[in-house]
């Protein structure tokens, strides 16, 4: 049996693979922990739209109410506001019921500490070992030593504020068009906009438990493409289910992804001083042209492995104040213990609010390198590594790109899939070589 807990909490198909009694389990396996050192701990639930956040919600709650602790049902709420409200409270644990950006027959559960960051591997360690204990020997309170719910969906507003005040600029004089994904964001995002004196366009704001991400959000930007261009709008801004990433669009209908969002906030930030050591955190799946640009503005970026746990782990040891992904999963860890989609947005739209420009003008400040990312369906993510085919032509797609490009391949964390992404000058050369990796692991992993 594989770890229960992957790069992201667990995940899997809901009412099948996550089901209500292992969330159960795990409500009752948290309570226990987290009460050895608290007689009744309390732990901030927030979930996204999907119609099996509910189901979920009743049964990890549930679990946590037999072990005697307090289950503070926050709602619809961003992932990134379970981690703010957990610490602002002094929660000794937050949980987040949601999949972020998979399709909705999918949910997860992922836990924060009481500081507001993710849980360490050891503590997910812990909780496994009870949830799969043959039999459960955690201790069963009654009377009054039954644990309680509570719903608190109000505290949204605080956390709306809080992210309000992370820019120093109001957004009047802006059009603004913002995609919610019909997910976690709906409410919060256009609020945050508006509080701010931006012309808001909401798009996805009316979720009905099967429509969140579903032709829409970060992981689909046509919609929202053609409606800032239709109402002529600043900038374009789209979040995906959870609201813990955020991508752009510019004034143009082009898409901005997450390294021309973090170039242009390292960039403001460089102009104010107030990038640590003028070091960016960037994975290895970060374009070449971030690097150069970053370069060529007196700064440097320190590469990570794929995942924003390494992006997070680099910043919190060299004290650095940004960093992310591109799929626009990005840190101010100033402001956030985690990514954060909604300070993400605001500080975008105030960078371009601040610098005078047109958000175009703003991306194009880093030239893209071509790069191509396919992913591949497999049966089996086990021993691809070892695959002497794929070795091969990995290999004999690196010796022809040579020094001006590269190649990276990996299982993703989180689904069934192996993703292949090469980067270089030509794209019809990166589409015939990443198709011959990508057909040989589809070959080999079937």
């Amino acid at each position: 049996m594989g770890r229960l807990f992957g790069t992201d909490g667990v995940r899997g198909l809901a009412n099948a693979e996550l089901t209500p009694e292992l969330a159960f389990k795990l409500g009752r396996a948290a309570t226990y922990y987290f009460g050895r050192e608290h007689n009744r701990p309390v732990f901030y639930i927030g979930r996204d739209t999907r119609i099996s956040g509910h189901m979920l919600e009743a049964s990890l709650a549930a679990g946590i109410c037999s072990a005697g602790g307090e289950a503070v049902l926050l709602g619809v709420v961003p992932t990134p506001a379970v981690a703010y409200l957990t610490c602002k409270h002094g929660a000794q644990a937050g949980v987040v019921i949601s999949a972020s950006h998979n399709p909705y027959p999918d949910n997860g559960i992922k836990f924060f500490a009481g500081t507001g960051y993710k849980l360490p591997d050891a503590v997910e360690d812990e909780l496994e070992k009870l949830v799969n204990a043959q039999s459960d020997a955690m201790p069963r309170p009654t009377a009054d030593g039954v644990g309680f719910i509570t719903r608190k969906h109000d505290l949204l507003d605080e956390y709306v504020d809080y992210v309000v005040g992370t820019v120093n600029t109001t957004l009047s004089g802006m059009k603004i068009v913002v995609d919610c994904a019909n997910g976690a964001a709906y409410e919060a995002a256009p609020a945050a906009l508006k509080k701010l004196g931006a012309d808001v366009v909401v798009l996805n704001d009316r979720p009905d438990g099967i429509n969140i991400n579903a032709g829409c959000g970060s992981t689909h930007l046509e919609q929202l493409q053609s409606a800032v261009v239709q109402h002529n709008a600043d900038l374009g801004l789209a979040h995906d289910g959870d609201a813990d990433r955020c991508l752009a669009v510019d004034e143009t209908g082009d898409s901005v992804d997450g390294d021309q969002i973090m170039l242009i906030c390292a960039l403001e930030m460089l102009k104010q001083n107030t990038l640590t050591d003028n070091t960016l955190v960037a994975t290895v799946m970060s374009n070449l042209g971030l690097h150069q640009a970053i370069k060529n503005a007196g700064g440097k970026v320190l590469v990570t492995p794929v995942g924003d746990r390494y992006v997070l782990e680099a910043m919190l040891k060299h004290n650095l104040v940004l960093g992310g992904e591109q799929s626009g999963h990005i840190i101010f860890s100033h402001h956030s213990t985690t990514g954060d989609g909604l300070i993400t947005a605001l500080k975008l739209a105030a960078a371009l609010k601040q610098s005078g420009k047109k958000m175009s003008a703003l991306a194009k400040v880093m030239t893209k390198f071509p790069q191509l990312l396919v992913n591949v369906r497999v049966n089996s993510k086990q021993g691809w590594q070892d695959n002497a085919k794929i070795a091969a032509a990995i290999k004999a797609g690196e010796d022809e790109l040579g020094d001006n490009g590269r190649i990276l391949v990996r299982p993703s964390g989180t689904e069934p899939l192996i993703r292949v992404m090469a980067e270089g000058p030509s794209l019809p050369d990166l589409e015939r070589i990443v198709g011959n990796i990508a057909g040989i692991i589809k070959q080999e992993q079937a």
